[in-house]
């Protein structure tokens, strides 16, 4: 098995994945996940995918991941590892698409309008 690359995204989060057989080790930027995303949601939804599909110590992940905050960057890596699963196994789509995990979520930050404060909040009013 050659090395399957895959790209997710969420918001300004890109998250370049390379899935291959071997030991179970996930490596976020040349670092261990754990050490990456020190918090047990953020790696609890890292391993959602492996563990709906039962692959959890079968695959070598290394991921690199630029952009966004710590949650962006997750769930951008949450979606690469789920589309690499797809493309090793047809059987794993049936089990993450119900999940939402397949569909990249395109919100972002909405555009800073002129005249107001931030995109939506306007300036405090003075009647008199």
């Amino acid at each position: 098995m050659e090395k399957i690359h895959t790209v997710g995204r969420r918001k300004k989060s890109v998250a370049r994945l390379f899935l291959s057989k071997g030991k179970s080790e996930i490596n976020i930027n040349s670092k261990s996940f754990k050490e990456y995303f020190p918090t047990a949601v953020s790696q609890f939804k890292i391993l959602q995918p492996l563990s709906l599909t039962d692959c959890t110590d079968q695959y070598s992940i290394d991921v690199n991941v630029v952009g966004g905050g710590v949650n962006g960057q997750v769930e951008a890596i949450r979606l690469a590892l789920s589309k690499a699963l797809c493309i090793l196994n047809d059987e794993n789509r049936k089990i993450l698409k119900p999940e939402g995990f397949l569909s990249r979520d395109s919100r972002g930050v909405e555009r800073k309008k002129y005249g107001r404060k931030k995109a939506r909040k306007k300036f405090q009013f003075s009647k008199r």
